[in-house]
This record gives structure tokens, sequence and C-alpha cells, in this order.
């Protein structure tokens, strides 16, 4: 095991380029060499979003680390297109949570989602044609007022997410699930026609999360895993014959999560 981000600030979202020479991930490190504090729970179960996050690549053991963004609000959740050529990822910087797409070397930023809420999690197709991502659009008054107060303390309730698939220029977009529940971690089977992502829907509010999947028109939504313990952030390999997720299965201590493979059978 190697470190290979600076041991500075808080890091996340580490990504292999396809040629697997070069990393992405996100930091706080320029702002700042220590973690900055973890987000205020009294209103609830929330995540941060640290507006001195920014995109860096480096070499796969960690040199020559580059800078792709420098907004002073929260940029993060990067993920790269199998040609290598762009980047999708999440960004505060219009004072909303958008996707956005760039150039593997940080140029030609364009942004992809303008609707209020949070966008994020987005990963592209295997063929580079279409972007999955998470969402949570806010449906009334109410739910807007929660969203833009949580948001003015740079936080979010991950608590209601859907799935939704639009092509990589962001055109045709459409919601895939709709149940109320926490459904994440969307990621493209290799046939480019199935989503395989985590949901609570069976049992919502809870953290016991499955894996589940669902095509790209919203139908034949089916369960994958039962299990107990909490299944997360599914992904295949190229050819779609092994499914790797993390869970908390079979752990030594409570909150112990494992990395799992196996193969997989239509």
């Amino acid at each position: 095991m190697q470190l290979v981000s600076t041991g500075r600030g808080r890091t996340t979202c580490s990504y292999f380029f396809p040629a697997g020479d070069r990393i992405l991930y996100s930091s706080t490190h320029l702002d700042d060499p220590a973690c900055p504090p973890p987000p205020d729970y009294s209103m609830g179960y929330v995540w941060a979003l640290y507006p001195s996050y920014d995109i860096f690549v480096a070499d796969r053991d960690g040199r020559n680390l580059r800078q792709l963004t420098d907004t002073w609000r929260y940029d993060a959740e990067a993920t790269i297109s199998r040609d290598g050529s762009k980047i999708v990822f999440t960004s505060l910087r219009t004072g909303d949570l958008e996707i956005y797409t760039m150039n593997a070397d940080g140029t030609g930023v364009t942004q992809l989602t303008g609707e209020l809420g949070y966008d994020g999690g987005p990963f592209f197709s295997y063929d580079g044609t279409k972007i999955v991502y998470r969402a949570y659009h806010p449906q009334n008054d109410e739910e807007r007022q929660d969203y833009l107060d949580l948001l003015a303390e740079d936080q979010i309730r991950p608590s209601q997410l859907e799935i939704f698939v639009m092509d990589a220029d962001g055109s045709n977009k459409r919601q895939l699930t709709d149940n109320g529940a926490a459904n994440f971690a969307p990621y493209f089977f290799p046939d480019g026609q199935r989503i395989v992502f985590v949901s609570n829907m069976h049992e919502p509010g809870s953290r016991n999360f499955d894996l589940y999947m669902i095509n790209i028109d919203g139908t034949g939504l089916e369960r994958i895993t039962y299990h107990e313990e909490f299944d997360g952030f599914p992904m295949f390999n190229s050819d779609g014959t092994r499914l790797v997720w993390g869970s908390n299965r079979y752990n030594a201590n409570p909150g112990d999560t494992n990395i799992f493979i196996a193969d997989w059978v239509d």
C-alpha cells in the first residue's frame, strides 16, 4: 500500500485514468493542511460540501500533481470517460450543485444540468455517449427552503436521491427511479442498456442498502443483493463478467467496509 495523495487536507473521489498511468482525485490540501471539520449533524444526516475541494491529477505514484479546477466552491465527484478524453464532475461554482464536463487537461468546462437541486455522482457509459447520475430536485416550497438553507451552510441531505440518465452533452435527461428513497452510486453495465445502483427502497430511511439494476428506459427494476448489512458502490469490469462492490458484511468491527467481487451471469 502506498500513499499517493499529499497527506494533507481531506481527499475524496479518486479514480484511475483508463491507461492506468494517472490518477484523479479531489482534495482540500491547498487551503489548509488540516482536515476541515466534519459536518454538523444537528439537522440530521448530511454531507459536507467543503468549498476548498478542487480536482487534481497526478501520476499513479502521486508525482507530477496538477490542479485542474480553482473555484472557491465545491469541485469533486469526478470520473473519466473510458477513452480518457473527458472528465465529468460536480460543482457548486454557480451557487447550485450541477454536473459539468471538461477535457482531461481541465480546459473546455461545460455545464450539463441546471435544475434547482443536487445533481452529482456522474459516470460515463462505456461508449462515452451517456452519463448516469444521482439527483435530488426539491418539489415544494418546504423542500426548496430546506435545500437552500443547508446549501448556505455547504451541506446537503442525501436521504432522497433518484437515478437519472442523460446524453453526454446534457440533452435528453430522463429519470429512471421514482421511489423517494436514497438511490445512489449508479454505474453502467458494459452494454450501456442497464444501470447497477444502490438503494434502500426496500426499507426507506434505513441504512440497509442493497444493489439493484434497471434498464436505461426505467423498466426491468431488479434487486441483486439481499444481505442485512450495507452493500454499495458497484462497478463492472470491462467485459461485464465481474461485479465488484463494497459491503459491511462479515466485518470484524461494526461499520468496517470490505471489497467483494463476484462473477456476473445474465
